[in-house]
C-alpha cells in the first residue's frame, strides 16, 4: 500500500490522535494567525454570554487543515458548553440526527463536520430545528393534519466545509455568522511550530521552526506533522535539537523541497507543462494522466499551488505560470517530459 502524503492538509489514518489533540489551542487567546476570525469569534461569544443565549449558528468555511475543528471546541470551551459532533456524511436521513438533537442542552454546540455533504432531506428537516428550535413529527399523510412538533433546547449549530459553494442558499442564510479561514503566513507558522515544539518537549531553534513552517503549506496540521517528522530525524541523526540544517535534511529526504512542494505536486506541474504545453488543461485531463482522483487534485494539490502563484485557473483551464517553469528548471514551450524523467 503507497504511502499517504505527509503534505495532505487532511487527518492520516495513523496519526496519533491523543497528540494532535494535545496540540491544538484550547481558548481563543491560544490562538495564533487568523486573526479577523479570532476577533469576530470573541465579540459573537461575549455578546451571547451577556445575554445568557447561545451563540448564532456559525459556519466556517475554508481549505481542510486550518482550524475549523478546533475552532468549533474552542467556541464551545469559551461558551462553556458540551460539544456534540458527527459528520455531514453520516446522516443519511432525517432520523440520524434526532439523537444528536434529543441529547442538547441550552446552548449546547452540535458541530457538523462537511456539512455540503448533507442529503437534502436532512437539510430541509433542519430548517424549522435552525430557525425554531422545533422538530415535526409527521404521523398522518392526510391532507389538512397538521404533524405535531417538539421543542428543542436552543442550541448553536456549527457547520464546517471545504466547498461553502455547495452549500444550498436557504441553508447558507440560516447561519447567523459566517466566517472564511484563509492560509496561516510563514510567520505565523513559525510560532505554531515553537508552541508545539514546547508541548512536545523538542528543543528548537527559530530557523529550524522557520524551515518547517516554509514547507508546511500554509497549514497548521501540516506543520505539526513535519515537526514530528523532524523530531524523529533529529533524535536519530543528530542530537535531538531541531535546527534548520536538521529541518532541511529530514524534509528533503520526505521528498519536500523548500518551495513546500512534494512529488505529486511536481508531477501535476510536470503534466501540465510536459503534456500540455503549459496550459490550459481541465482538471479531468491531468486527473487521467496522474492517475489521481480529480476531487484530491482540486482540494489537496490546487488550493497551495494557487496560493504560491504556481497555476491560474481559467475557464478553459490550468494554466502553468512562469514561476511553476522556473522552480522545476524548465524553458517555457518545452514539451519533453523525458528531461525530467516523468516518462
Amino acid at each position: 500500500m503507497a504511502r499517504k502524503r505527509l503534505l495532505t492538509p487532511a487527518e492520516l489514518d495513523h496519526e496519533d490522535e491523543s497528540i494532535i489533540w494535545s496540540l491544538r489551542p484550547r481558548t481563543l487567546d491560544e490562538c495564533i494567525g487568523q486573526r479577523e476570525a479570532v476577533e469576530r469569534l470573541r465579540i459573537g461569544i461575549e455578546a451571547a454570554k451577556m445575554r445568557s443565549e447561545p451563540l448564532e449558528h456559525l459556519l466556517l468555511y475554508g481549505p481542510p487543515g486550518l482550524g475549523k475543528t478546533t475552532f468549533a471546541h474552542i467556541v464551545a470551551n469559551e461558551l462553556g458548553v458540551d460539544i456534540h459532533v458527527c459528520s455531514g456524511s453520516a446522516l443519511e436521513r432525517a432520523g440520524d440526527i434526532m439523537g444528536y438533537l434529543l441529547n442538547l442542552r441550552y446552548g449546547d454546540v452540535l458541530f457538523i463536520d462537511e456539512i455540503h455533504r448533507l442529503p437534502r432531506g436532512v437539510e430541509e428537516f433542519l430548517y424549522s430545528v435552525m430557525d425554531r428550535f422545533v422538530v415535526s413529527f409527521p404521523i398522518s399523510k392526510r391532507v389538512g393534519v397538521k404533524p405535531p412538533e417538539f421543542k428543542l433546547q436552543a442550541f448553536t449549530l456549527i457547520g464546517a466545509t471545504t466547498r461553502a459553494g455547495s452549500i444550498s442558499r436557504p441553508l447558507r442564510e440560516r447561519f447567523g455568522i459566517c466566517i472564511r479561514l484563509d492560509f496561516y503566513s510563514v510567520e505565523e507558522l513559525t510560532e505554531i511550530v515553537k508552541r508545539s515544539a514546547r508541548l512536545l518537549g523538542v528543543p528548537i531553534d527559530h530557523f529550524g521552526a522557520e524551515e518547517i513552517a516554509k514547507r508546511s503549506r500554509g497549514t497548521p496540521r501540516i506543520a505539526n506533522r513535519l515537526l514530528r517528522r523532524v523530531r524523529d530525524y533529529a533524535e536519530v541523526k543528530g542530537d535531538g535539537r531541531i535546527t534548520r540544517r536538521i529541518a532541511d535534511e529530514a524534509l528533503r529526504m520526505e521528498g519536500i523541497d523548500e518551495h513546500g512542494l512534494d512529488s505529486l505536486d511536481r508531477r501535476y506541474l510536470e503534466v501540465l507543462i510536459c503534456e500540455y504545453n503549459g496550459g490550459p488543461a481541465g482538471v479531468e485531463a491531468l486527473s487521467a494522466l496522474l492517475q489521481e482522483d480529480a476531487t484530491t487534485l482540486e482540494d489537496m494539490v490546487e488550493p497551495y499551488l494557487l496560493k504560491i502563484g504556481l497555476i491560474r485557473r481559467t475557464p478553459q483551464g490550468r494554466v502553468a505560470t512562469k514561476k511553476a517553469y522556473c522552480i522545476l528548471g524548465i524553458e517555457e514551450g518545452s514539451r519533453s517530459g523525458t528531461q525530467l524523467g516523468l516518462f
